[in-house]
């Protein structure tokens, strides 16, 4: 395998240890850096310029989706492979979409990491295996009702619906984002607008539905 630098961005320390493990037993690979949410992932990328990320999805602040779109956004030659405990199609979408180049599940075996991530540094897409490829395209293909109301979201307003998913508090959110508790309202407002969902609980079901927070997060 060619040179590959790495970088590891997943909320749960012993999952980082045991991937750190693995990857140093592939030749060529250097693990140059550790982050435990999106926006510590970004901030990692920027300094780090890793080749890939292994990206979770489910992390809390900023998930894996959202960070793996700015990250196609503004560093385009930074891969993401994902790292999830789901292996529904849906979710391999959803990432694909937000452009991730591979999907991993997290109970893989150390051969099918090295595999991933030699296809993934190559610019080819990986999947999980067991992932339906045939399944998995034609829901790329169908725009889903899902993908079609989060395209109308902005990042900031995605980025918002996650912290109150999580159970976030305006207040919270203003002080977590750097914005007032207005403005924090005025994109709650908008949001349930756009989503025609009028209370809290019922955007944790979507969060939930379209892979912004995990259920047990």
């Amino acid at each position: 395998m060619s040179p590959v630098r790495v970088l590891l961005a997943d909320d749960h320390s012993i999952l980082r240890a045991g991937i750190r493990t693995i990857l140093q037993e592939i030749p060529g690979v250097t693990v140059v850096g550790e982050a435990q949410d999106g926006r510590e992932a970004l901030d990692q990328i920027k300094t780090l310029r890793p080749d890939v990320v292994f990206m979770d999805i489910g992390m809390k602040n900023l998930n894996g989706l959202e960070t793996t779109a700015r990250v196609a956004q503004d560093f385009p030659g930074v891969r993401v492979l994902i790292l999830s405990m789901h292996a529904n199609e849906e979710y391999v979408a959803q990432a694909l979409r937000a452009g991730a180049r591979g999907y991993l599940l997290k109970d893989a075996p150390p051969a099918e990491i090295a595999k991933a991530l030699e296809a993934v540094g190559r610019g080819e897409t990986y999947l999980a295996a067991g992932v339906s490829g045939k399944l998995l395209a034609e829901l790329l293909r169908s725009s889903g009702q899902e993908k079609s109301i989060l395209e109308l979201l902005t990042p900031r307003q995605r980025e918002i619906l996650q912290l109150l998913a999580e159970g976030r508090t305006v207040k919270e959110i203003a002080r977590r984002l750097s914005i007032s508790a207005k403005t924090v309202e005025t994109h709650r407002a908008q949001v349930m607008e756009r989503l025609e969902i009028h209370d809290v609980p019922g955007l944790v079901r979507f969060a939930i539905r379209v892979g912004l927070i995990q259920a047990d997060a």
